[in-house]
């Protein structure tokens, strides 16, 4: 009997810790260099506003001047957006913004967004623990 309680109860303390590691994947920021942020500028192309990440597309100018790549910079969840002084309307298409974020890893135009910069100077942040500045 001691045995078969001492299995069960390792079998919860695992499937527990899956969960947790599960979760934690989900919202894992490894693929992104948070040691090299980038700024880009560019024209909103559309935003995905989502949960558990809203997205906003951005067409910047490629280096070369010759054309445009679609960026596409994520952030928090459309609600914690709200709270962080967001709204859906800030972002119509064609809207010139600037975003400052880290860059994924494997070169793709991909961003994790740490702030938003609006024509007016406003800049918002993308995630909590972020000030404006």
């Amino acid at each position: 009997m001691r045995t078969r309680g001492r299995l069960t109860a390792s079998a919860s303390v695992v499937a527990v810790a899956s969960a947790a590691l599960t979760a934690s994947a989900h919202h894992s920021v490894l693929g992104f260099d948070g040691h090299s942020p980038v700024t880009i500028s560019g024209r909103v192309a559309g935003v995905l506003w989502q949960n558990p990440h809203a997205y906003v597309r951005l067409d910047v100018a490629d280096g070369a001047g010759s054309g445009t790549v679609r960026w596409t910079i994520e952030a928090e969840a459309a609600g914690v957006l709200r709270r962080l002084g967001w709204q859906a309307d800030l972002l119509a298409p064609g809207t010139s913004v600037t975003s400052t974020g880290a860059p994924a890893r494997d070169g793709r135009p991909l961003m994790r967004c740490a702030f938003l910069e609006l024509p007016s100077g406003r800049r918002l942040p993308c995630h909590p623990g972020r000030t404006t500045e």
